[in-house]
């Protein structure tokens, strides 16, 4: 999938998934919030807001109050490519969230999740 297709797409398509994923595994949707209020630094309220105004990733994240400062802790594989070497910013923001919320429904502590 090329960028541009990945950045038109709203954050409120790919949630459901995101929900999906972890409550399969016995996970919640506060989880899947907390790890998407963490990396982005909104509010349940805001992040509420952006699924409801169906808001795209880039301008989520080109919009987002504040990535968390130990973002650059957040490595490995995602897609086949190491998050920490994507070069293209809100692609690579796209994919530290994929990669939490792999972690997350890999049964990761929150704590570790988070980067604390």
């Amino acid at each position: 999938m090329d960028n541009t297709r990945v950045y038109r797409m709203s954050l409120a398509s790919v949630y459901p998934h995101y929900i999906n994923k972890a409550e399969k595994k016995g996970r919640t949707k506060q989880e899947v919030d907390e790890i998407i209020c963490w990396l982005t630094g909104h509010t349940l309220q805001s992040l509420q807001q952006v699924l409801d105004h169906k808001t795209d990733f880039e301008t989520f994240f080109t919009q987002a109050p504040a990535m968390h400062p130990n973002v650059s802790k957040i490595t490995g594989l995602i897609c086949g490519h190491r998050v920490e070497e994507i070069e293209d910013p809100i692609m690579q923001k796209v994919r530290y969230l994929d990669k939490l919320i792999d972690e997350l429904a890999k049964g990761k502590t929150m704590e570790k999740i988070l980067r604390k």
